[in-house]
């Protein structure tokens, strides 16, 4: 039995729903049918991916604490990491991703169990909540619908989760702003070439969906969408400003900031070369 396996059997015989990670921290495809994503389903999504399933078996969706569960064989035997649904043993983590943000929280949230991480903190809530990402620089909420990895059990007491904490979320969910789009597009013949404009206005609302059900890995999202946008039109000259403020609307609906938009729609361009 691998140790990951061991801390799993652990951590679901105390109530915590958990599921492996493979590498590079995401989920697998758990039933054979989505081995390996197999069957084309995000596994970051909030719920299973486009295949028959008779169960959900993606992202924080996969999470339980039965052992007799399918996910519990092949999976685990490969897993690089464990992670937990925090929301559903009853908790929130909110995750601080860097000096800054750890200096924040002891600043200003009531001290409570705290789990170092490779660039930052977990601080740990009894209580779940919408989880949201970016609600301030370096911060995310993970409880509801997503998924943290086990980091071991940390140190301190265990606080109720405070309101400051709830108010985060309550925040970033303001109404979302019009943004600025002063980033070149391709410059082509104004009409897109591969099919017809109702090619274009699907692969838009196909990238918005996207980005709308991510439930965690938003700013990853978020830049592979935009990526593959450009690389379907980029060039052709076809996308306007109304396109792109769609997209950007979207990922601020999500938590993401003007500025990481734009920043990661320039980057998507520097990428292509565009």
């Amino acid at each position: 039995m691998s140790a990951h396996l061991r801390t799993a059997l652990s951590l679901a015989a105390h109530g915590v729903p958990v599921l492996p990670l493979r590498a590079g921290k995401l989920p697998f495809g758990n039933c054979r049918t989505c081995a390996n994503n197999a069957c084309g389903g995000r596994p970051n999504m909030r719920v299973p991916g486009p295949c028959a399933c008779p169960a959900p078996c993606h992202g924080w969706a996969a999470a339980t604490t039965d052992p007799a569960a399918s996910a519990w064989t092949r999976a685990w035997r490969e897993a690089a990491a464990v992670a937990y649904h925090p929301g559903g043993a009853g908790l929130t983590v909110v995750d601080l991703d860097n000096t800054e943000a750890t200096a924040w929280a002891r600043a200003t949230l009531p001290t409570t169990r705290t789990v170092p991480t490779t660039r930052g903190e977990h601080w740990i809530y009894r209580g779940a909540m919408q989880s949201a990402n970016d609600v301030r620089p370096g911060v995310d909420i993970k409880s509801t619908m997503a998924y943290a990895r086990w980091l071991g059990p940390g140190t301190g007491t265990m606080a109720a989760l405070p309101d400051v904490v709830r108010a985060l979320v309550l925040k970033e969910s303001r109404p979302v702003r019009p943004v600025p789009v002063t980033a070149p597009v391709g410059a082509g013949g104004g009409q897109c070439p591969h099919r017809t404009p109702a090619y274009l206005d699907r692969g838009i609302a196909m990238a918005e969906q996207r980005i709308t059900e991510a439930s965690s890995a938003v700013h990853a999202t978020v830049y592979r969408t935009f990526l593959a946008v450009l690389s379907t039109h980029g060039r052709c000259g076809c996308l306007t400003d109304t396109h792109m403020q769609r997209l950007f609307t979207a990922a601020q609906t999500k938590g993401e900031t003007a500025r990481h938009c734009t920043d990661a729609w320039t980057n998507a361009l520097t990428t292509l070369g565009l």
